[in-house]
């Protein structure tokens, strides 16, 4: 009895806690979103000048972040709609809609009049109703200089058989946020956690609300039993049975003055709907303890639903703290997670299966002719490390690490099979290397049909933040191979320096809207500044080991020129000797 009434009270002692620090940002949120609401309302005004619908063809989207994308309930399509970028020094926010159709591989701009306001960090969600819906609900506006911010609390809803946007007025539902989860379960959408953010004080939240599809309103749900810490940035995942599970996510506390502690959640709950059907559902939260292989810690992840009662996890970031610097870790694998049997296990790629069978029958036959004894295969090998660079049209080199595991090991497998894989291995070379999205966080997926869509995101080059706008595929029910659906852009990445920001502080609307031109115009200037710049040249016959040992301080300095002083030695490094070995590849 002394211990519950000790948990009861220290469950009221944080309510109240919490319900202060929400007055508290409220307050000052309110007097920086009443600067941002003017900008919006320009914004919208620009919208509302939209008469007609107009879909047309168009190039890919240009990167952004922290947009949604949703495959269409009922057609062979992708929506994208929203999003952010950012090039060092401003901060763009969209509320275009773009619509990807798979079977052609090809992007269309719609446009539709009266659509909701610009912002990121947003939820969406698609149901079949009338044609198929698509359900967006609160995000974030940000000011050009990033420093101040708007949360939206609308719920908008996108009727996408007769291509018309409608906001949807219902008292009672969450406050503004952005970070939070949304997914439909029943005829409910339920949204959970997020957090809002102010110039100097922030909040974390826990709370669940659900909004009733058949008769528009909301209610504040308040589940028995103890669930999730506050969090953003979660898996939110519901089950064939109504129920949610939530897995992981990200919050930070102030543990004195101007100094913030992260956390990377890593537990698990099931929020339970106990008597469904009835006139009011009840529910339960419950801890669950999966098994099998756990994702390491993360933040950044990207969630979507997977055929045969799964969900899956992909990339994200670990961010390790340094004396004076962060440094993150990117991800490029998926983890699966069994619903039905409460367990996790890492994705394994089997490679394309017809190739190989061809290849190994027509092997055997020469075999069998030349009356070649079998030969045994080689030791497996261990991990394999990938570099890749990407020179952005400023002349900066991105360096993309990725570490392709070794083979697991398969019983089922013939020697002969494995062989085979490893001769091709042998053969293909640099060739013949699976092709994978490059680590990174907050990519944008979708599934379709069992096929997985990653769509963007980002990864970090010392203080450089480059944002994706590639997009790749996977098919999970076979899990032989990435295909790559559109390459990255070098010519789209822009990024300029803080040093800079003085030039840049007029015209802040353009800055919010869009910024195409100006991306435009600083690639011509960066293309005739990598026209002046004279790499060492290569020497008829000269060896890959000769020119890297007589260039080496060259391509140490360029490399060090990049990635900045606070760049680890030994990064500095092997960048320099992938840029060389780049240029000599490419001079021969």
């Amino acid at each position: 009895m002394g211990k519950k009434g000790k948990r009861d009270k220290k469950g009221k002692g944080a309510e109240k806690t919490a319900a202060k620090m929400e007055k508290k940002v409220s307050r000052r949120a309110k007097r920086e979103e009443e600067d941002l609401e003017a900008l919006i309302a320009e914004f919208q005004s620009l919208d509302a000048k939209k008469t007609q619908v107009i879909e047309s063809s168009c190039p890919p989207p240009s990167p952004r972040l922290n947009c949604s994308l949703c495959a269409h309930p009922e057609r062979d399509e992708l929506i994208l709609f929203g999003g952010e970028y950012f090039n060092g020094q401003k901060t763009y926010l969209y509320n275009d809609l773009y619509i990807y159709h798979i079977r052609k591989n090809s992007w269309a701009k719609l446009d539709i009049p009266n659509p909701p306001p610009r912002r990121c960090a947003h939820q969406a969600a698609v149901v079949p109703t009338a044609g198929g819906q698509l359900w967006i609900f609160g995000g974030e506006f940000a000011s050009p200089n990033g420093e101040q911010f708007y949360h939206y609390k609308d719920l908008w809803v996108l009727h996408l058989a007769t291509k018309t946007w409608e906001q949807i007025k219902a008292p009672g539902g969450p406050s503004g946020r952005s970070g939070h989860r949304m997914v439909a379960c029943k005829r409910q959408l339920i949204v959970f956690g997020g957090f809002h953010e102010s110039a100097r004080d922030f909040i974390y939240y826990n709370d669940v609300y659900a909004f009733n599809l058949d008769c528009f309103t909301w209610s504040k749900l308040a589940p028995a039993g103890m669930g999730p810490a506050p969090r953003s940035g979660c898996q939110m995942t519901p089950t064939p049975e109504g129920n949610i599970i939530i897995y992981g996510g990200y919050s930070k506390q102030r543990v004195k003055k101007d100094v913030d502690k992260g956390t990377l959640h890593t537990d698990m709950f099931l929020l339970k709907a106990e008597g469904a059907g009835k006139e009011e559902d009840r529910w339960t939260w419950s801890r669950l303890s999966p098994s099998g292989v756990k994702p390491p810690p993360r933040s950044g992840f990207s969630v979507a639903a997977a055929p045969n009662n799964r969900c899956l996890l992909f990339g994200g970031v670990h961010d390790e703290e340094e004396e004076e610097s962060i440094e993150g870790d990117f991800f490029n694998d998926i983890y699966f997670y069994d619903i039905g049997k409460n367990r996790w296990f890492p994705a394994q790629l089997k490679g394309p299966k017809s190739e190989k069978r061809k290849r190994r029958r027509g092997r055997q036959a020469e075999a069998e002719a030349a009356g070649e004894e079998e030969l045994q295969p080689p030791p497996p090998q261990g991990p394999l490390e990938i570099v890749k660079e990407v020179v952005a049209e400023d002349g900066t080199v991105m360096t993309i690490k990725q570490v392709i595991p070794g083979a697991a090991e398969d019983k089922d497998r013939s020697g002969s099979e494995e062989e085979e894989e490893e001769e091709e291995e042998e053969e293909g070379g640099a060739s013949g290397q699976p092709v994978e999205p490059c680590p990174r966080s907050s990519a944008m997926v979708a599934v379709k049909h069992g096929v997985l869509y990653v769509y963007g995101g980002m990864f970090e080059v010392g203080d450089r933040q480059v944002t994706l706008s590639d997009l790749h595929s996977i098919d999970l029910h076979r899990m032989d191979e990435w295909k790559v659906l559109l390459e990255m852009d070098p010519k789209t990445q822009e990024w300029l320096e803080e040093s800079e920001s003085d030039e840049e502080e007029d015209d802040d609307v353009e800055g919010a809207e869009g910024g195409e031109e100006e991306e435009e115009s600083s690639g011509e200037e960066s293309e005739d500044e990598e026209g002046e710049q004279q790499h060492p040249a290569v020497q008829p016959g000269e060896a890959q080991a000769q020119y890297l040992a007589r260039t080496e301080q060259y391509w140490l300095r360029l490399a060090r020129s990049h990635m900045g002083p606070e760049a680890k030695d030994k990064k500095v490094l092997k960048v320099a000797h992938a840029m060389a070995k780049t240029f000599y590849e490419d001079a021969i």
